[in-house]
């Protein structure tokens, strides 16, 4: 323990500092703590011995690409939790839309705001079942950081442009988006394998996301879709009105609740009946009505036509992408160094690009509803 009055050593640099003199924020203020600080190694102490079983337990530093000395007081999964929280790829996920392209409606989610309910989801499933909620709420706040403008259209407009690999925005997030942060390898696993079309993730934490971004993102694009006025509450099939009602509270509260039920019953995480199959039912549901109505799949060809646009174009003059490191135009390289960039973009951004650079009319362009 570290006690509160005595000289605190500043991390990385070994000399101890004398006590200050202290401010306050408050007139008055009588803030009082009392005791000690707890250290990261305390802490680990404490979960090695609380969580569950299966439970990832934070060590040190954690595993990462490059090694790193340890924080004194944040776990190695908190780290990650923060860099994701202060990066730019996540910032950008504010303006990149989850089904409507730019929606003009500030109520209707954006990756972001999907995000951020992907994480209220895994997080109350990971603290029931007593897992590591740091490493849930990384994963769950990351996951979606690969996804391009104009929602999942943009990996069938990029993947010719990596024919090595093509463009899963699970694969490239932890691979290519986020490489930068040095997270730890647990919570690149949980963004890379958050798609039930990938690999089983490697911890039950990436498990939970997995779970917690299906039941978010089936509940809150029939909410949307009703606002936008597309659907209305009564167009949800009997068969899952039957089980989880119409309110998204509701909903997501029936939902979680069968999570839970399935690690008390089982130990491992799954979901049980009814409500399982419910979550199967409203997911087909919403691509027939959502997703893959005929006016969703005009747009998401406009904007398959734009963003190809607009990585042909910087593929042809890579000198245009800031701080480019490629020389050689139409090559790979190019074509790879344009793909990150237009990947990067808001959906206004590349709208606008599209006016400026493309010579797009305004009423060409891809529309959210």
């Amino acid at each position: 323990m570290v006690e509160i009055n005595s000289p605190l050593i500043v991390p990385n640099r070994g000399d101890s500092i004398p006590p200050l003199e202290i401010r306050r924020a408050h007139a008055g203020s009588r803030a009082f703590v009392g005791g000690t600080l707890t250290t990261r190694s305390e802490r680990e102490a404490q979960m090695a011995d609380s969580l569950a079983p299966g439970a990832t337990r934070p060590v040190g530093a954690g595993n990462r690409a490059l090694p790193e000395e340890p924080d004194e007081f944040r776990l190695c999964f908190e780290r990650d939790l923060d860099r994701v929280k202060h990066s730019r790829p996540w910032r950008r996920l504010a303006g990149k839309c989850q089904v409507f392209v730019a929606p003009e409606d500030d109520h209707l989610r954006t990756r972001l705001t999907h995000a951020v309910e992907v994480a209220q989801v895994a997080v109350g499933i990971a603290r029931a079942a007593n897992l590591c909620v740091p490493l849930t709420e990384a994963i769950a706040l990351a996951h979606d950081c690969g996804h391009g403008p104009a929602g999942h259209a943009s990996e069938e407009a990029f993947s010719p442009y990596l024919p090595a690999t093509g463009y899963d925005h699970a694969v490239y997030g932890a691979d290519v988006t986020l490489q930068e942060l040095n997270l730890c390898s647990e919570t690149l696993d949980g963004v890379r394998n958050h798609s039930w079309r990938r690999p089983a993730p490697a911890t039950p934490e990436g498990e939970v996301v997995a779970w917690a971004d299906r039941i978010a993102y089936v509940c809150h694009d029939f909410e949307d879709a009703v606002r936008a006025g597309i659907l209305v509450p009564e167009d949800l099939p009997d068969e899952v009105r039957a089980v989880v009602g119409t309110r998204r509270s509701d909903q997501i509260g029936t939902f979680v609740l069968a999570v839970l039920a399935a690690i008390a019953a089982t130990g491992e995480v799954g979901m049980t009946d009814p409500a399982a199959s419910a979550l199967q039912s409203f997911r087909d549901f919403n691509f027939s009505r959502i997703y893959l109505r005929p006016a969703s799949l005009r747009q998401a060809d406009r904007a398959i036509r734009l963003l190809r646009g607009l990585v042909d174009h910087f593929t042809d003059s890579p000198h245009r992408v800031p701080n480019s490191r490629v020389r050689e135009a139409d090559s790979p390289e190019a074509a790879a160094q344009a793909v990150f960039y237009v990947s990067g973009m808001t959906d206004r951004f590349a709208l606008g690009l599209g006016v400026e650079l493309l010579g797009y009319r305004t009423e060409d362009l891809p529309r959210g509803v």
